[in-house]
């Protein structure tokens, strides 16, 4: 599906990643893979919406992150069951 690049105005797809993220306690970083990705044809930036960052940023917040290794896909991240029924440390909504 073709969409339009925050970063420049360009084409661009949706596709997945890997990303690295830094758990909630600030203990250590994770690799996240097949995350879903915005892919710039033009300026090549290859980012996650802000849908996606929420989602990744509550679910680590909501589950047990000693239970994650060094390493996890996006879809076996977001199945991991919940400590918490939602994120009461987010106060944008």
């Amino acid at each position: 599906m073709s969409m339009i690049c925050e970063w420049c105005g360009g084409e661009a797809n949706n596709e997945d990643n890997t990303v690295y993220w830094e758990l909630p306690d600030g203990s250590r970083a994770i690799e996240i893979t097949k995350t879903p990705a915005v892919a710039c044809k033009e300026c090549e930036m290859v980012y996650q919406s802000e849908d996606i960052i929420k989602e990744i940023e509550d679910q680590l917040f909501l589950v047990d992150t000693k239970k994650i290794g060094s390493s996890i896909g996006f879809e076996e991240l977001m199945e991991l069951p919940r400590l918490l029924k939602r994120n009461y440390f987010d106060f944008s909504s």
